[in-house]
C-alpha cells in the first residue's frame, strides 16, 4: 500500500450536491406566484461517496457515459467545486484542462496566450521566453503564432491548449476531453508527452469517451456511473465491463447533461 507522500490526489467519501431551480424562464405572473410559494429547486446528486487514491506519477483515466460525473470530479480535485460532504486532498500544484482553450484570450495571438498561461502556471519570464518556441513546435502552429487565438480551429486551440499546459511539467495535470479534437498524430505526441511527465513525477488524470486513448495512455482507469464508482483497476478491464454496459443499454435514451 503506498504511503501518503507516495499519493498525490486522495479522495475520501466525496459527496457533491447541486441546487437548481427548476422553474421556466418567469414571468411577472410567475414572479408573484413564486413569493407566495417558493421557487421549486431540485437537487442533483453529482457525486455519491467517492473514494480512491491515485499514486504520484501515475496515469488516471476516468470514464462514463454523460451525466456520470467526470467534470464534478475533475473540477472538485481542482479545487473549482467544494465538496458537499467528504474530503479532497491534493499533494503539489495543479494545472486543469478542463475545456478546451479556457483562459486563453480570443483577441490575443497564440504566442501571447503562451505567455500568459506560462505566468499563471508560475514561470518566470526567462522561463517562458525559454520554452515558448518549443510550445510553438510541440503545438505545430509555427505559421500561425501570431495570429488572434479567435482564428483558430477547434484542433488548433486543443493542440495550443495541451502544449501550455504541460510546459511547465505541472506535479498534477487534469485533463478533460481537451484532446478530443486532435488528430491521431497529436494523440500519439500527446500520449508520448505525458509518458515523459509521468516519468518526471508528474500525475495525470484524463477524462475521456475516446477508450483508445484510456487503454493505451493510463495504467489505471475508473468507470464512474450516476455519480458512482462502478468498477477500478486495469484499463483494459475496465474499459471491457464499460462497453459491454453500453452495449447492454444503448437503447435507453437519456437527457441528462454532462456534470
Amino acid at each position: 500500500m503506498p504511503s501518503a507522500s507516495e499519493i498525490a490526489v486522495s479522495v475520501e467519501n466525496l459527496q457533491v450536491t447541486y441546487r437548481t431551480n427548476i422553474d421556466r424562464a418567469p414571468t411577472l405572473k410567475s414572479l408573484a406566484l413564486r413569493r407566495d410559494r417558493g421557487a421549486r429547486v431540485r437537487e442533483i446528486e453529482a457525486l455519491r461517496g467517492i473514494s480512491l487514491e491515485i499514486p504520484r506519477g501515475s496515469v488516471l483515466g476516468v470514464i462514463g457515459s454523460n451525466g456520470a460525473g467526470k467534470t464534478t470530479l475533475m473540477r472538485s480535485i481542482a479545487g473549482i467545486i467544494p465538496p458537499t460532504a467528504g474530503k479532497v486532498t491534493v499533494r503539489g500544484d495543479v494545472t486543469a484542462m478542463l475545456s478546451m482553450g479556457v483562459g486563453f484570450r480570443a483577441d490575443l495571438s497564440g504566442r501571447d496566450n503562451i505567455r500568459l498561461g506560462g505566468l499563471a502556471s508560475g514561470l518566470s519570464r526567462k522561463e517562458i521566453d525559454a520554452t515558448t518556441e518549443d510550445v510553438v513546435d510541440f503545438a505545430e502552429l509555427r505559421d500561425f503564432i501570431d495570429l488572434p487565438v479567435r482564428t483558430y480551429s477547434s484542433g488548433m486551440r486543443g493542440r495550443l491548449a495541451f502544449s501550455v499546459a504541460t510546459q511547465a511539467s505541472p506535479d498534477i495535470l487534469l485533463v478533460d476531453e481537451a484532446l478530443s479534437a486532435g488528430d491521431a498524430r497529436f494523440k500519439r505526441r500527446a500520449a508520448e508527452r505525458i509518458e515523459q511527465l509521468c516519468a518526471g513525477s508528474s500525475t495525470v488524470l484524463l477524462v475521456s469517451h475516446g477508450l483508445s486513448s484510456i487503454t493505451s495512455m493510463c495504467d489505471r482507469a475508473v468507470w464512474l456511473d450516476k455519480g458512482e464508482i462502478r468498477k477500478i483497476g486495469a484499463p483494459e478491464d475496465v474499459v471491457a465491463v464499460y462497453t459491454e454496459s453500453v452495449g447492454e443499454s444503448a437503447s435507453a435514451p437519456t437527457s441528462r447533461e454532462d456534470l
